[in-house]
C-alpha cells in the first residue's frame, strides 16, 4: 500500500532527527512550534502545514521538495555538517561480521600472522579468554613457540570449544548503536515503517548480543559465556523443563472474591500494567562464572545462583507470597531474587524465615547488564517521546529476546546461561511483588497479581504510583467492579 505524503513526511522527520541527534524540543524550537505541537504532527493527530515543511527544510539545509521526497532521499541531501559525528560507527557494528577462521591458542607464529581484529579468541572451559597484559607480553614473546597442532586436531578443537570474538570498543555511546540500526533499516526499506520494523525484529537477537558485547568492553572481569551447566539446570526431558521454580505469580484475594460473589461487598478495581518488566529486571545479581555447589543454611549476598530451600510458612493472607502460584509443600529450587525476597519478607514478619539446604552459586555482580540496560532505556524513552513505534518495538524485541534466548535456544549460539535466564525472569516477578507490597503498605487493597506485569488494586493508586509509559511508571489497563451483578 502506497504511503501518503503526510505519512512519508513523518518518517522523514523521524529519520532526520535520528541522523542529527535532535529531539522534539530542539526541532520544535527551530521551526517556531512547541514540543506538544510537533508531537501531535508526528503522531498524526494534526497535519504538517506547507509553512512547516519550508521551515523544516530550511532547518536541515535542503530544498523543500527534497524533504518531501522521502526519508532515503532526504537523508542523502542532508549536509554533512548537520550529521552527528557521535553516532558514526567504525570499530563496532551491530551486524555480525564474517570472521576469519580462529587460530589455535598456542599455534606457532608464521610469516603472515592472522590480523588481530579478525581472529577469534577461544574460551577455555567456557570462560572467555582475557587479553594478555602489557607486562606479560615480553615474557610471552621470548618463550619458545609450541609446535603447531596438526590440521585435523586444530579443526576438532575449533569445533569443540565455544569461542568468544574479540570485543572492539564502539566509536560512540551505546545508544547510537541502536539509533543507527533504526536509521539504516528505514533507509533500506525506503521509508516503509512496517518493512523496517519487521527487519529490525528479525535481527533483534544478534543485534542485542552485539550491544551486550559492546557494553562489556572495559569491564573489570570477564563473565563466562559457556560454563558447564549444573545438573539442577539440565532439562529433565528434551521438551521439558528443569527443576528451577521462578516464582511466576498467579494470585487473587480469596476472601475478597468470596465476599464479592456473595454480594456482601462491591469493589472498584483497576488493573495496572508494569512497563517493560523484563527490561527493568536486567538490573539483578547475576553469577559471573560457573556455578559451584555448597551445602548449609548460609546466604552470601556477594554470590548468586540457585538454591534448594524450605521456604517456610507465609503468614500474610491479604498479600501474595514471592513464591507465586506454587501450592505444593516442601523444599524447592528457587533463584537468587526469590530467595532474597523471602529473606526480606521474613525480616518484615510476613513469613517465617526460609532455610537453605544446598546451593549452586558463583561470585556475582548487579551491574553485569547495567550499561546495556541503560542504553535500551535511553532509546526507549526517546522513542516514546517521539511517538516512534518502530524504535519502541525494536527495543522491546531486543530485551525480551535477550531474556528468552540466553538459556538454551537455537536462536542464540553466543551464550548459554540458563541460570541468567531464570534469575532475570524471577527478578521481574519479584519487582511485581514489590509493587504489590508498596500498594499494600500505602493502604490500597491488593486484589490480584498475575503474569509478569499485572497488578489489580482497589483505591487511589495514582497517589502511590506515577502514571505513564516510563520504566518507573505504570499504566491503567482496565477498570472493573467486583460484586454487584457478578
Amino acid at each position: 500500500m502506497t504511503m501518503s505524503t503526510e505519512e512519508t513526511l513523518r518518517l522523514t522527520v523521524a529519520a532526520l532527527m535520528q541522523l542529527t541527534r535532535q529531539r522534539q524540543p530542539d526541532v520544535a524550537a527551530a521551526i517556531g512550534l512547541t514540543q506538544p505541537q510537533l508531537s501531535r504532527r508526528q503522531s498524526g493527530k494534526s497535519a504538517w502545514t506547507l509553512t512547516d515543511c519550508d521551515r523544516l527544510a530550511a532547518h536541515w539545509g535542503m530544498p523543500t521538495l527534497d524533504l518531501l521526497a522521502g526519508p532515503t532521499h532526504a537523508a542523502g541531501c542532508l549536509p554533512a555538517a548537520r550529521r552527528s559525528s557521535v553516532g558514526a560507527q567504525t570499530a563496532m557494528r551491530l551486524e555480525t561480521p564474517a570472521t576469519a577462521p580462529s587460530a589455535p591458542r598456542r599455534a606457532a607464529p608464521t610469516a603472515t600472522p592472522a590480523p588481530a581484529e579478525t581472529a577469534a579468541t577461544p574460551a577455555s572451559a567456557g570462560i572467555a579468554a582475557a587479553p594478555v597484559s602489557a607486562e606479560a607480553a615480553p615474557a610471552a614473546s621470548s618463550a619458545p613457540a609450541a609446535p603447531a597442532p596438526a590440521p585435523a586436531a586444530a579443526a576438532v578443537a575449533s569445533s569443540a570449544v565455544p569461542r568468544t570474538p574479540r570485543r572492539a570498543a564502539p566509536a560512540g555511546p551505546l545508544p547510537d548503536l541502536i539509533r543507527d540500526r533504526v536509521v539504516a533499516a528505514l533507509t533500506e526499506a525506503g521509508g516503509d515503517a512496517d518493512v523496517a520494523q519487521a527487519a529490525l525484529i528479525k535481527r533483534a537477537v544478534p543485534d542485542v548480543m552485539a550491544l551486550f558485547a559492546a557494553s562489556r568492553v572495559g569491564g573489570r572481569y570477564e563473565h563466562s559465556e559457556f560454563p558447564p551447566t549444573a545438573d539442577i539446570l539440565q532439562k529433565r526431558s528434551q521438551k521439558g523443563a528443569d527443576a528451577i521454580w521462578e516464582g511466576r505469580p498467579k494470585w487473587r484475594s480469596a476472601d475478597l472474591h468470596r465476599a464479592a460473589r456473595a454480594g456482601h461487598i462491591t469493589v472498584d478495581v483497576t488493573a495496572l500494567d508494569m512497563n517493560a518488566a523484563y527490561l527493568a529486571a536486567l538490573k539483578t545479581w547475576l553469577p559471573i562464572g560457573k556455578l559451584t555447589h555448597s551445602e548449609g543454611d548460609h546466604h552470601d549476598p556477594k554470590r548468586s545462583g540457585v538454591h534448594l530451600v524450605d521456604p517456610g510458612e507465609w503468614t500474610t493472607p491479604d498479600l501474595p507470597s514471592p513464591l507465586g502460584s506454587r501450592q505444593e509443600p516442601g523444599p524447592l529450587w528457587i533463584t537468587e531474587p526469590t530467595l532474597r525476597a523471602l529473606i526480606r519478607c521474613a525480616k518484615m514478619n510476613l513469613c517465617t524465615p526460609p532455610k537453605i539446604m544446598e546451593s549452586w552459586t558463583s561470585g556475582a555482580s548487579e551491574g553485569l547488564l547495567e550499561k546495556m540496560r541503560r542504553a535500551l532505556v535511553t532509546v526507549r524513552d526517546e522513542a516514546i517521546a517521539n511517538n516512534d513505534e518502530v524504535t519502541t518495538e525494536y527495543v522491546k524485541s531486543m530485551y525480551s529476546k535477550f531474556v528468552s534466548t540466553i538459556g538454551e535456544s537455537a536462536a542464540n549460539r553466543e551464550i548459554r546461561r540458563p541460570d541468567w535466564m531464570h534469575i532475570i525472569r524471577s527478578q521481574a516477578f519479584v519487582n511485581l511483588w514489590l509493587k504489590a507490597h508498596k500498594a499494600h503498605k500505602a493502604g490500597l487493597t491488593v486484589v490480584q497479581m498475575s503474569g509478569t506485569d499485572e497488578l489489580h488494586v482497589s483505591g487511589n493508586w495514582q497517589s502511590v504510583f506515577p502514571e505513564g509509559r516510563g520504566l518507573s511508571q505504570v499504566k491503567a489497563k482496565n477498570i472493573y467492579t467486583l460484586g454487584g451483578d457478578e
